[in-house]
């Protein structure tokens, strides 16, 4: 598989988990997004972050 096909296949398994939560609890996925969109910048930064280094470090452990 090429990377255009590695990355078509990263994006199509992201879109099915992100759309998961909001198919099968959509309340509990509109209050707990309702709670993050509440912090404050900050916060919500730092937890953009931390998702992203632990995507980093799985994305290690796997290649």
């Amino acid at each position: 598989m090429d990377i255009a096909g590695s990355l078509l296949l990263a994006i199509a398994l992201m879109l099915i988990i992100e759309g998961m939560f909001p198919f099968v609890f959509p309340s509990a996925w509109r209050d707990t997004f309702r709670k993050i969109a509440e912090r404050p910048p900050h916060q919500i930064r730092v937890g953009g972050l931390i998702v992203m280094l632990l995507g980093l470090v799985l994305l290690f452990i796997a290649t």
